[in-house]
């Protein structure tokens, strides 16, 4: 919790600055409470993601996919202040090469895709054949954030499917 101090007085920063608009601040409310909760209660074994209950119990797929998209939106331009003294974390979606879109989707009645477009070969597949290691933090951390508003256990089923998929620039 320490090390994201800074991040969290950014956030917290942002969330109240009167010019803030109202998705930005929705959005920066959801990152702030993804770094705050720790661990979400299980009832029996079902498991919830950290911000299921944000866009309501009765939410449609087509607002959890716009809920995911501004969450996209802002880690990708939420620059890290480098202060002096104070180690910049790492983030996948943030740290992706410029020519990286997101575009999310739901092609299908509960399912929610995303699709991780303009990959540089160079940088998604070095060697021709094996993803990168930065391409397999990317490809988490964007399953993280869609999966936070998921549900899933052996009583009830998944509120949606979910997948990503990566498509690379032609070249």
């Amino acid at each position: 919790m320490v090390a994201n101090a800074g991040r969290i007085q950014r956030l917290r920063s942002l969330i109240e600055h009167p010019r803030t608009g109202a998705a930005e601040r929705a959005a920066a409310q959801r990152m702030l409470d993804r770094i705050l909760v720790t661990a979400r209660p299980t009832v029996g074994d079902r498991s919830y993601g950290a911000r299921h209950d944000r866009p309501g119990r009765h939410a449609s797929l087509s607002r959890i996919a716009e809920m995911i998209r501004e969450d996209l939106a802002l880690a990708r331009v939420f620059a890290e202040a480098a202060v002096p003294g104070e180690l910049v974390t790492r983030n996948a979606v943030r740290d992706a090469p410029a020519p990286v879109g997101y575009r999310v989707d739901t092609p299908f009645d509960a399912g929610i895709r995303i699709v991780v477009e303009g990959v540089p070969r160079a940088w998604g597949w070095p060697d021709g054949y094996t993803e990168s290691e930065a391409l397999r933090e990317l490809v988490a951390e964007v399953t993280d954030i869609m999966n936070a508003y998921n549900h899933d256990g052996s009583d009830i089923d998944r509120r949606y499917h979910g997948h990503v998929e990566v498509r690379a620039t032609a070249e």
